[in-house]
């Protein structure tokens, strides 16, 4: 039998249950009970990005829409999403971690990992489920009494997550070397995290048909035939509680999107909104410490685009076709006005007369900042402490207190989303003028 990571276990994960529609639950005690979606913008079809459990258990699911949604349920509660409640709950559940541990991290706005390894071996596993029950009460007591936490326990962080996620709502769970088999055979390959319908699929093809066989794989069937790649070593040895996910990845790219309310061509409510996107592209840029070499606007449009060439292509998705238009400059951008003005080339390129449906700009070919070097030019200078300046009234007063006048029309119409994925940009992005 292939071996296993045998210490005590010492990660664990914390994962605040449907945090955005139980966060309005526990601000609207009126919602209480109710079955409660949440959306960033209601419109008619909006999507819904968070459910209660109580829309959960009557069949609403994340990423359905909301008239999909409204079948289901029809005494669904549809709030749009309401940032600073969930700054406040991700500071206080923050907080409450690193009394535990300097090694505390936040994976997302709702998730959040410890690391106890610090801690003696020798009794740590009761001692981090001691921990877990102190923190599941405190939340409780700090944040509200109607916010819950899964909790999970393991030798590595995908062994915590998956812990986390076995007894939802309120749950805590230790899953190492001496249960996985019993565990594991009460799950779907989908029930791992990680594995999609679609990786699945894959795992299947190759008789991998439940998460046991998938832990009765050898290392280096899994990397020659199945993965093909590194990727099968390390999952051969995530699935065995060995460390593999603690690491920093590499920003590759800083963009947003934005889907047009109503569908429209016209030249001026466009160039705003671009305008707008790109301005809070470049503050995420700049937050990161980054410059930029590459510039991507697209869009994608409800017409079929007949009589147009160059630049657009038919789209996968839904009949609508889309525009792509990217640049590699020989020098990187950094500043609001030469990024603009190298996505409004891009944005010109476009075909005029077609209904704009979803625009969205990426900067990419990223590289670390030289702005604090000497220039040799009194006009990069003026540029850059302009730039530095704006940033530094945008950070105390709020996001978009100073802006371009020409993104207005943008900043009225374009609702902040809340980030998913991460939390580099959480704080940045909730600042308001």
């Amino acid at each position: 039998m292939a071996s296993f990571n045998t210490e005590e276990p010492g990660v664990m994960w914390i994962d605040l249950n449907s945090a955005f529609a139980t966060t309005e639950q526990q601000s609207r005690p009126s919602l209480r009970g109710k079955p409660v979606g949440v959306t960033n913008r209601i419109s008619k079809e909006c999507c819904v990005i968070a459910a209660s459990y109580e829309a959960k258990r009557r069949g609403v699911k994340v990423g359905c829409r909301r008239s999909e949604a409204v079948a289901i349920c029809p005494d669904l509660v549809m709030l749009e999403t309401d940032p600073p409640k969930y700054h406040h709950v991700y500071e206080k559940l923050f907080a409450i971690m690193q009394d535990y541990t300097p090694k505390a991290k936040m994976k997302s706005i709702d998730e959040g990992v410890l690391d106890f390894h610090h801690l003696p071996e020798a009794g740590r596993e009761a001692k981090l489920v001691q921990i877990g029950h102190e923190i599941k009460a405190r939340v409780r007591a700090e944040i509200g009494d109607y916010m819950m936490i899964n909790v999970g326990i393991g030798t590595n962080r995908f062994l915590a997550k998956m812990a986390a996620s076995l007894h939802k709502p309120d749950g805590l769970d230790v899953l190492t070397h001496k249960n996985i088999h019993e565990i594991f055979a009460t799950l779907e390959l989908e029930d791992l995290t990680g594995i999609a319908q679609a990786f699945g699929r894959r795992l299947r093809s190759y008789g991998i048909q439940t998460p046991t066989d998938f832990l009765a794989a050898r290392e280096d069937w899994l990397q020659k035939v199945v993965f093909r790649s590194i990727c099968g070593s390390y999952w051969y040895q995530r699935l065995r509680g060995f460390e593999v996910d603690d690491y920093q990845t590499k920003l590759g790219m800083v963009g947003r999107q934005w889907v047009v309310k109503n569908p429209t061509h016209e030249e001026n409510y466009l160039r705003s909104c671009l305008h707008y996107l790109t301005e809070t592209v470049a503050i995420k840029l700049r937050h990161r410490g980054k410059e930029a070499r590459g510039v991507c606007v697209w869009m994608r449009f409800c017409d079929d685009g007949a009589g147009f060439g160059g630049g657009w292509e038919q789209a996968g998705r839904g009949g609508y076709i889309r525009f792509r238009a990217k640049k590699m400059y020989k020098t990187a951008c950094y500043t609001n006005d030469e990024i603009w003005r190298r996505v409004a080339e891009l944005f010109d390129e476009r075909p005029r007369r077609l209904r704009v449906r979803l625009m969205g700009v990426y900067l990419y070919q990223l590289e670390p900042s030289q702005r604090g070097q000497l220039k040799m030019f009194e006009d990069a200078v003026r540029a850059d402490e302009l730039t530095a300046a704006i940033d530094k009234v945008n950070d105390f007063y709020g996001t978009f207190t100073l802006h371009s006048a020409d993104a207005l029309t943008g900043k009225q119409n374009i609702k902040q989303k809340i980030p998913f994925g991460g939390t580099e940009y959480f704080k940045l992005l909730l600042k308001r003028g």
